[in-house]
């Protein structure tokens, strides 16, 4: 299954205006922004687990990184509400459920084979900080290694944000809106830039709260070849 997958070419999702899709767990759902494999494949998905549902436990190869937008994600190493980031590298395995429900942001397969590397933090607890360079824009670094860097943006009302990325980018709307080029992201939703890119956004009057990964779409490559021959 391919979704999304050009990654030379700018993408956006409005996931708020997609179906949710089953998946093979009774109780969680789908929306898909970009695919690359059938079950098992290089990932990025808006899931929600319905009050009370979990996964079997299992092992991710590949990895899993996810940001809860909303609810209290849960498995053996704690309760995540809304807010946690967390990165599960490779070969780390869990049982997830939620026992009120959650959304969150998931990434799969996108680590480097060699990561082991466990991130869980609160997001909403960090303080951020501002840039000189762009008045009215804060950020909070989450993670960074020599191929990515994630983190989360804050702009206030009307705020301004340009910034190169070289080596692609993604970004998904927390809370606000954005004006980046033609298109106004609303919450949840996904911009995908490729490489030798430049983001160029207003936020609305509400401002915005965004997360943010660079650096990474330079390895896409690599991540796709290693999922092939897993």
């Amino acid at each position: 299954m391919k979704i999304a997958a050009d990654f030379s070419k700018r993408v956006v999702v409005h996931s708020e205006s997609l179906e949710w899709l089953a998946s093979p767990m009774k109780g969680v759902e789908r929306r898909p922004l970009d695919r690359v494999g059938s079950e098992v494949a290089r990932a990025t998905t808006i899931v929600r687990y319905a009050p009370g549902s979990a996964f079997s436990s299992h092992v991710h190869t590949g990895g899993e990184e996810f940001l809860v937008l909303d609810g209290v994600f849960q498995d053996e190493h704690g309760d995540f509400p809304t807010g946690s980031y967390i990165r599960n590298p490779p070969e780390s395995s869990h049982t997830p459920s939620s026992q009120d429900g959650c959304i969150m942001l998931v990434k799969l397969w996108q680590f480097q084979p060699e990561d082991r590397t466990h991130i869980r933090l609160q997001t909403l607890k960090m303080g951020s900080v501002k840039l000189r360079s762009q008045l009215g824009v804060s950020i909070t670094p989450l993670y960074k290694d020599h191929i990515e860097e994630v983190s989360i943006l804050e702009l206030e009302s009307n705020a301004s944000i340009k910034l190169d990325t070289p080596q692609g980018a993604e970004l998904l709307i927390i809370e606000g809106s954005l004006q980046e080029q033609n298109d106004r992201l609303i919450k949840h939703s996904w911009l995908r830039l490729p490489i030798k890119s430049r983001i160029e956004g207003v936020a609305g009057d509400q401002g915005a709260r965004i997360w943010l990964k660079t650096g990474h779409l330079s390895d896409v490559d690599k991540q796709i070849e290693h999922l092939k021959n897993t």
